[in-house]
């Protein structure tokens, strides 16, 4: 079923399967990429104005939640404020009974909720978040992306990027955006822009209750309250609609992001393997729903 058209951009360069032919003329940032990616949307629909009277929706996720609302949005586990998001993950790792009562009351009391910027002479609390480090690792995709077959559907130049990285922290960048909440306020406070926040509820790089708690701090007023969302009577989810239209969402018992789905959807490789633990149907729907104007 299609129900939208979607360009699939990775950015900075060195991201992705992306390579530049010419050396690049300034190092990558998050500013520089905000203009680099907003050049790139002119310059295309110069190219292409039967696009030009769609509505255009710029969409991301995990670190993209950082550069994507300078332009406008829909994003998926958003990193938005770093400490923030990073001083969440513990009170949502307990929540998870992923740590004992016993390590997170510790690390309250030991930290006193600061669990980021660590005074280095609390070796205390340095000890115990060393303990709570054993929890965490990330979701990798890396064994999908590089599959042969996963780059000829995806028309990768062979040669040009020897293998494909997730989170690749050796690229040069300039972490230049320290928190995007000003610019969802800019961006939300008219309530010209629609916008799309959601949560899969398993992630603890950027946890749901970091990101529920930047949503409250723009104090909007709520329209429609916390409820669950359903596909095939079943639920999947759970959702709250804010004035200035703006929609959080959770997908419950998913890390999958958004854009990695649609990706999945578009190259026909929803078939269990490394897509498994997916909720392909539910993130689709709620996309379509949204897209459409529908409540989910």
């Amino acid at each position: 079923m299609e129900v939208a058209s979607i360009i699939l951009l990775d950015q900075p360069v060195g991201t992705g399967f992306s390579y530049s032919t010419t050396p690049l003329a300034d190092k990558p940032s998050d500013t520089g990429e905000v203009k680099q990616t907003y050049k790139f949307l002119q310059k295309w629909l110069v190219d292409h104005p039967e696009y030009v009277s769609n509505p255009l929706y710029v969409g991301g996720d995990s670190y993209s939640g950082i550069v994507v609302p300078t332009i406008g949005y829909v994003l998926g586990n958003p990193q938005t404020d770093f400490d923030s998001d990073c001083n969440h993950r513990i009170p949502y790792a307990h929540g998870m009974g992923l740590i004992s009562d016993e390590l997170f009351e510790s690390l309250k009391i030991s930290c006193e909720g600061n669990y980021v910027k660590v005074d280095p002479s609390n070796t205390q609390c340095l000890k115990l978040v060393e303990e709570y480090d054993k929890t965490y690792q990330y979701l990798l995709a890396t064994n999908w992306a590089n599959d042969k077959d996963v780059g000829r559907a995806l028309h990768v130049v062979k040669g040009n990027i020897e293998k494909w990285v997730r989170c690749d922290l050796d690229l040069a960048y300039e972490k230049d955006i320290k928190n995007s909440v000003p610019y969802h306020r800019n961006n939300s406070i008219k309530g010209l822009y629609r916008s799309l926040i959601y949560s899969g509820d398993h992630d603890m790089f950027a946890p749901f209750l970091g990101t529920q708690a930047w949503i409250r701090s723009l104090n909007y007023s709520i329209i429609d309250q916390w409820r669950p969302w359903f596909v095939n009577n079943q639920v999947v989810g759970y959702t709250r609609t804010y004035a200035n239209n703006m929609t959080f969402a959770t997908i419950k018992a998913s890390s999958l992001l958004l854009w990695d789905l649609i990706r999945c959807f578009l190259y026909n490789l929803i078939e269990g393997g490394h897509t498994a633990e997916y909720k392909p149907e539910e993130s689709f729907m709620m996309f379509q729903r949204w897209i459409s104007g529908q409540p989910l």
